[in-house]
Parts: C-alpha cells; structure tokens; sequence
C-alpha cells in the first residue's frame, strides 16, 4: 500500500537540436540553450533543476522503496516513464534532472532504473519537442507505508 506520494510540476520547453536519441538517460535542464552535444537533453528552460525541488518531495523520492512515474505532455502526446527512487539521491544540482536506465547517481539524478529513455520515447513527443513546444513534466514519488 503506498501511504506517501508528493507530486511536482515541472514547465519547459523543446528545441530545434532536441535529437531524442541517447541510448542510456534522458535530461531536462533549466538552460535555455542547446547543442548537438546534448543529445540526452529533451526540454530546455525548465522552471526548476534537482534543487528547487520540494523537501517533501525529496525526502519521498530518496529512498531505495520509491517510485517515481513521470508524465511528459506536450501538445496531444502523453507519455509515462517508470523510475525508482534511492537512499543515494542527493537531488542538488542547480539547473538539470537526469533519467537513467542504470543505477548511476548524482546530483543531477532524479530517476534510476528508468523504463524508457531518449531513444524510446514516442517520435511524435521528441517532433513536437522540435519544433520547440512546451512540455509539462508531471513528477509523482511514491513509496509504500
């Protein structure tokens, strides 16, 4: 039975050099700029990085119990990922979020163990991401009682 669960809400936006195709994590950062470097990197100018956000959150999201379901939305697309949480997190960087499919953390590190990443997101939510739309990134952790 899950008894703690603490949502955030996270508002950005794409670009044109959203490529969508690393094979290992995908990143949302509060930069507003992007390269071709940054092929992990889907949404730019986010609203907050790892450390704006909440306490409450935090405190759920580090630990080895959680989970963390994140929604992207960005015009008609809708896209859950699964993740988990760990005792590890120290959720301090300043400006990124960084999704893994391994067990690596750091501070930028908000999910591990992540069911998609930026190679297998939907095509048309990385297209809309191109072209520069807003994104919503719905963040809920959970962890059992």
């Amino acid at each position: 039975m899950i008894n703690m669960e603490v949502q955030e809400i996270i508002h950005c936006r794409g670009h044109p050099l959203v490529l969508g195709n690393h094979p290992t994590t995908f990143e949302v950062t509060r930069e507003d700029h992007l390269t071709k470097n940054g092929n992990c990197i889907i949404g730019i100018a986010a609203d907050k990085g790892c450390s704006g956000l909440s306490a409450a959150f935090k405190r759920v999201l580090a630990n080895d119990d959680a989970v963390l379901v994140t929604r992207l939305s960005s015009e008609d697309v809708i896209f859950e990922v699964k993740s988990r949480g760990s005792s590890r997190f120290t959720l301090d960087h300043p400006t990124d979020m960084v999704w893994r499919r391994s067990s690596f953390v750091c501070g930028r590190t908000i999910g591990i163990m992540s069911d998609h990443v930026a190679i297998t997101l939907p095509k048309a939510l990385i297209a809309n991401l191109v072209a520069g739309k807003e994104m919503i990134v719905a963040l809920t952790a959970m962890r059992p009682g």
